[in-house]
């Protein structure tokens, strides 16, 4: 694993969440006050979200972990990396 890093609302000049020319989709860039740009796209967030309003909101839970995932079997229309919450005992 590499250096861990916290953004802090300080260390960020900017977001900006767009759907770019020509795509269907969101993508959220933030922008350091460094000048680097972190890009996510729409899945990305979503997957963030959806983890961060389980433990906000679960009585119980206190933690969530998403790991990548390469499906080879999938519905249609879904793409063949997701985020999907594993055990945390894996």
């Amino acid at each position: 694993m590499g250096e861990k890093k916290v953004l802090r609302n300080e260390d960020i000049e900017e977001i900006v969440v767009e759907i770019p020319e020509g795509h269907k989709h969101l993508r959220t860039t933030i922008v350091s006050s460094n000048g680097s740009e972190f890009v996510f796209q729409e899945a990305t967030v979503a997957n963030l979200l959806r983890a961060f309003v389980t433990v906000k909101t679960h009585p119980v839970k206190k933690r969530v972990r998403l790991k990548a995932v390469k499906l080879e079997h999938r519905k249609e229309g879904y793409a063949e990396w997701q985020l999907l919450e594993v055990d945390e005992h894996e």
